[in-house]
């Protein structure tokens, strides 16, 4: 300490440098959530955030080194969780620390904070009869909005704050804002004869919202009922997310071609819409014949 008051008072004396103000790991929490108030996850940073006071509380921040964050590391795998589980901690994490450094300047440079490895598990999809069992166990309010998801392809966050104005039954399409848009660009989205009859049934119970519960919008779908439905259906292994999954594995086998899948679902990325391929040779198979013993490769 002495050592390092004594450089600091040298590069004020010498360099005429002010000394640097003291900025701990609240200030640059509560810093971050403001900034970000407007991201779609910020409610997953909250949780974050509140899961990293335990372990970061009192701590400034120059004093956020390798050492910390491999205990950190250490900590979160202590409960039992997956390396993805532990690398959205992280990310958080070097998110700030990365704001720290370039632009609040409240640190010279940032840590490298690494990430886990990953396992690519299989996406997980419902076939027609566990999709039909799990929605004959689901409430009526979920029911509509899963059948609307295995309908559209939509995000949950998308379900869940669909509003009457984004929707033209006409027209027979709805369309989700860029900002509301994981890819940060609109998508338009068609909807077939059963997605209307689903919006049909829900006219009337909000002026505003789509989907309600008791006449109030939804504000969770992934909530205590759907866990339990699940089980009543004997269906595992299986999130709301993977209803997305559901609907793009049942377009490709059905013979939906990968481009028109991605512009369906809103990728930005088509590497996204490889991951579904392997579901569907058949579109190959007219492309297969061009190469065989015997053909003239020149002409």
């Amino acid at each position: 300490m002495h050592d390092k008051l004594k450089a600091e008072y040298w590069r004020a004396e010498k360099l005429k440098e002010e000394p640097k103000a003291k900025y701990d790991w609240q200030k640059a929490a509560c810093r971050w959530i403001i900034e970000k108030s407007h991201k779609r996850s910020i409610d997953d940073d909250k949780r974050i955030l509140r899961w990293l006071h335990n372990h970061l509380y009192g701590i400034e921040m120059h004093e956020i080194n390798a050492q910390l964050i491999d205990k950190i590391i250490c900590e979160k795998q202590s409960e039992g969780v997956a390396n993805a589980t532990v690398n959205r901690t992280l990310a958080v994490l070097r998110a700030i620390l990365n704001k720290a450094a370039k632009e609040w300047e409240w640190i010279d440079s940032a840590p490298f904070v690494r990430s886990l490895p990953e396992t690519n598990k299989r996406k997980r999809w419902l076939t027609q009869d566990e999709a039909n069992r799990l929605l004959s166990e689901l409430p009526p309010h979920l029911k509509a909005m899963a059948k609307f998801s295995l309908l559209t392809g939509l995000r949950k966050s998308n379900v869940v704050n669909l509003e009457w104005n984004q929707v033209d039954m006409q027209r027979r399409c709805a369309w989700i804002h860029a900002d509301q848009a994981k890819g940060k660009k609109a998508i338009s989205v068609p909807l077939n004869s059963d997605a209307i009859a689903v919006l049909q049934e829900q006219k009337g119970n909000h002026q505003n919202k789509v989907f309600t519960f008791k006449g109030k919008p939804v504000k969770s779908c992934n909530n205590h009922a759907w866990r339990k439905a699940l089980k009543r259906a004997n269906i595992n292994d299986f999130r709301w997310h993977d209803l997305r999954h559901t609907w793009a594995s049942w377009h490709i086998q059905n013979g939906t071609p990968l481009l028109f899948l991605q512009k369906l679902g809103g990728w930005s990325d088509s590497d996204m819409v490889e991951r579904y391929a392997h579901l569907s040779p058949e579109h190959l198979h007219e492309y297969s014949g061009n190469v065989s013993i015997g053909t003239n490769l020149v002409h």
